[in-house]
Order: C-alpha cells, then sequence, then structure tokens
C-alpha cells in the first residue's frame, strides 16, 4: 500500500510540474510558429528523408569532426576541455538549420594518465531543456575514476545554439524537432568516429536521458560496430511525448489547425493531433536496425512516469531482443534528481558488455 502511494505521488509530481510548465502562460508552448513550412507535404517529404526505415550500412564512415579544444580545468586525475566543430550534417540539412546551431560545441571530461586503448568513452545527449554541460557532467564525473570518459554534445537549437527568436527548449516549429534529432544524430556519428579513429578509445556507449534516449537509441543502432547504448527515462518515440504524455498540453494545435487552413486544409484539432502522430511516427526507433550488440543496450525506466508510459519503453525492448529493461521508482522529474547512481550503473554494466576494441 504504501508503494502504491508513493508511486501515485511520483506520478502526481509530473502532473503539477506538467501543469505549471505546460498549461501555463509563462511559457510559449511547443510549436507556436506551425509546422515549419508552407507546404505540409514538403514538411513530410523532409522528416521521411531525416528518420528513414533502414539505414543499414547508411553515410558509413561519416563526416570527420576535427574540434577545436581549449583547456577549462585540469588536475592530477582529469581534465576538463571544451570544443568547438562545424556540424557535419550535409549541405541540405545545414541550410535548413537557423545559423546559430550550425556550430557545434562539446565538453569533455577525460581520466589522465591512462592510454586511450585502455578507456571507454560515453557520449552524453541532451534531454529536452537541458541547455547546459553541467548535468551531463555531474553524471559522467564519477566515472573518471572507472576510467570512462564523458563527452557531453550541445544539442542544436540548445544553449548557445538556440536561435534568437526562439524561448528557452519551446521550439517554434515540428521541423525544428526534426532537425534537431537529426543533427544531434549526425553529430553523435561524427563524435563516435573520431574517438574511435582518432583517438583510439578501447569502448564507447552513447546515453541520454528522455528526448536525449531517443537520440542515443537512434546512434546505437546506427553504428556500425558494437556500442554501449544506454537510453534512460525515453520513449521509443516522440509521439509518445507529444500525443500521449504529459507535453501534449504544451502543444500550439490550434497554431497547428490555423497554418493547414491557410493552406485550404481544413482540419479539427483531433485530426491535427493524428496529423501529428503521422509526421512524429517517423522517429519511432522500433523502425531502426537492431544495434550491433543489443546485449549491450540497458534501458532505465521509471516506474510511474507521468510523462513516458511502461509500454512505449517496452516496445522498443521487444523491437531489440535481448536488450535489458530496469525499473527504478519514481516519475519523470523525480528519477532525474533520485536516481543518477542507476544511470551510472548502467553505464558501466553496458560498456562491460562491449568488447576492447583490439578483440574485435
Amino acid at each position: 500500500m504504501v508503494s502504491v502511494k508513493l508511486g501515485m505521488l511520483h506520478y502526481v509530481i509530473d502532473h503539477v510540474y506538467g501543469a505549471f510548465m505546460h498549461r501555463t502562460r509563462i511559457t510559449p508552448p511547443f510549436f507556436s510558429r506551425g509546422w515549419g513550412g508552407p507546404k505540409l507535404e514538403l514538411l513530410e517529404r523532409m522528416a521521411k528523408q531525416l528518420f528513414p526505415m533502414y539505414v543499414e550500412g547508411h553515410n558509413w564512415p561519416p563526416p570527420m569532426v576535427r574540434p577545436v579544444w581549449r583547456t577549462v580545468w585540469e588536475t592530477k586525475t582529469a581534465r576538463l576541455r571544451e570544443g568547438v566543430f562545424q556540424t557535419p550534417c550535409d549541405d541540405e540539412l545545414t541550410a535548413a538549420l537557423p545559423p546559430e546551431s550550425r556550430t557545434a560545441r562539446v565538453a569533455w571530461l577525460v581520466p589522465k594518465n591512462v592510454p586511450p586503448q585502455k578507456m571507454s568513452c560515453v557520449v552524453h545527449l541532451a534531454g529536452t531543456g537541458d541547455h547546459t554541460y553541467d548535468r551531463r557532467l555531474r553524471l559522467g564525473g564519477p566515472l573518471v575514476k572507472q576510467n570512462i570518459a564523458t563527452m557531453v554534445l550541445e544539442s542544436p537549437f540548445y544553449g548557445q545554439r538556440r536561435p534568437f527568436l526562439q524561448r528557452g527548449a519551446r521550439l517554434l516549429c515540428v521541423s525544428d524537432l526534426l532537425l534537431l534529432g537529426r543533427a544531434t544524430i549526425e553529430e553523435s556519428r561524427s563524435l563516435l568516429h573520431w574517438l574511435d579513429t582518432e583517438e583510439g578509445f578501447g569502448k564507447m556507449g552513447v546515453c541520454g536521458l528522455s528526448m536525449g534516449g531517443v537520440h542515443a537509441s537512434m546512434v546505437g543502432s546506427l553504428h556500425p560496430t558494437p556500442v554501449a547504448t544506454l537510453p534512460f527515462l525515453s520513449p521509443h518515440s516522440a509521439v509518445v511525448a507529444f500525443c500521449e504524455g504529459i507535453l501534449k498540453y504544451g502543444t500550439a494545435w490550434e497554431a497547428l489547425r490555423d497554418e493547414l487552413e491557410a493552406q485550404k486544409i481544413t482540419m479539427t484539432l483531433d485530426e491535427v493531433r493524428e496529423r501529428m502522430r503521422t509526421v512524429l511516427s517517423l522517429t519511432d526507433v522500433t523502425r531502426f536496425p537492431i544495434p550491433k550488440n543489443p546485449d549491450a543496450v540497458i534501458f532505465v525506466a521509471a516506474t510511474d512516469d507521468g510523462y513516458i508510459p511502461k509500454h512505449s519503453v517496452l516496445e522498443l525492448q521487444k523491437a531489440w531482443p535481448g536488450s535489458e529493461v530496469r525499473w527504478v521508482t519514481g516519475g519523470h522529474v523525480s528519477s532525474f534528481i533520485l536516481h543518477n547512481d542507476a544511470f551510472r550503473r548502467a553505464i558501466v554494466d553496458g560498456l562491460d558488455r562491449v568488447e576492447w576494441k583490439e578483440s574485435w
């Protein structure tokens, strides 16, 4: 009985937080400027290009990135550096990104006095609203003692890459969400390739919380060699977040309907929501290939998540036989705060299931 009441409390916290963030007028809703283009058909074509159903062997190796680094601080055991590089996206995608998002930024926390081939490195991807490196560096920092480096990528549309007119994490257009995802995937693939071929790390992984976990799943799926893939508190598709979870209350459905009406397409709000579901279904990770080492895929999900229902996590586990789901007691918001140790254990265990590079 106590556990049931505690679970309900976590669920209620998610909804109270969601009501404050998404139902008040404090911040604008997501997609207040519509779908992102004058023609819905153009957006759908673009989305299909961004998230193809099958990409086995697609565009590998990726473009090589060469970050320009500066040292932030250094101790006897570790070094934190920040770097910048031009996004490796192709010309069409780069042109579609806002100018502020075309230069990628990354932080890199590395153990010292250990050769790279005896270390692991995990790329940490941003969740919704994660504009800085700080939270992810706090997550990965203690792993330095286990010779695990942390690389934190700043997402397009976030932090210093945020467009001038965008407030906070509230993306202006649906197309921004798709562009954010594709650019994050391309940049992450190039960073993993750089860590492998230029730096010579012995093992690699990719992780992320919430939206970052969706992108981590995609990156892990597409990587041609085994990497640890670690999605935390994440759904199998953006449909779940914006059409089923709490974020549906923070979406500008009327603005999306108005843009369609301006194109002489008449829809009810329910039909607009169904159209959104169709567009965002292109982000469904179950359509992506099974990772090369599904045993090194560990999902960490919350028992009482008001944003991500259990069925969404289990759908991806079913699509990727051999993967593991671990449950933590809590909701979406509380688990972000309370369960960093569980996330770190998953990182360590996932990497333990990947062979050292020289044995491939």
